[in-house]
């Protein structure tokens, strides 16, 4: 079978993802077949962690998002992955990073509001460990998750 992984990614990640197997091997104009193969191949590799819908976040009720930056005491310095899983358990934080520079975190945050957002911060994110805080707020999204709005 001819391995054509690289092609997929790159339609995976503009939208052509929960394996709708007949679009994408119309989309890479290749047999089905040949889609589903490399498909499989690269779920056993681990190389697709998952499927996932992009949503319009205003219309689920997620519609503010931030950006927080997070400054950590020197004891929590030499393990941010600890504080870091601790805040991925929650739903209002779609993702987590590990950082260099200025802040050792970079944190994602989608919530309802402004006033949702402030309980987060008030209730999660602010903790032991954690010394400094800075919001970036999104204005406006015009790309995600490799799709352009």
């Amino acid at each position: 079978m001819k391995d054509i992984q690289p092609r997929l990614i790159d339609a995976f990640k503009k939208g052509y993802c929960t394996p709708q197997i007949a679009q994408v091997a119309k989309k890479l104009k290749e047999p089905s077949t040949t889609i589903h193969y490399n498909i499989k191949k690269l779920e056993k590799e681990g190389a697709i962690k998952a499927y996932k819908a992009v949503f319009d976040y205003k219309k689920i009720n997620e519609g503010f998002c931030a950006f927080v930056l997070i400054s950590l005491s020197p004891d929590e310095y030499g393990n941010p992955e600890k504080i870091g899983k601790e805040l991925s358990k929650h739903p209002e934080i779609e993702s987590v990073d590990i950082a260099t520079g200025d802040w050792e975190m970079v944190v994602k945050v989608r919530t309802k509001d402004q006033d949702a957002y402030y309980e987060l911060v008030k209730n999660v994110i602010s903790r032991k460990g954690v010394t400094k805080i800075k919001t970036l707020t999104s204005l406006k999204q015009l790309k995600t998750e490799f799709v352009e709005l």
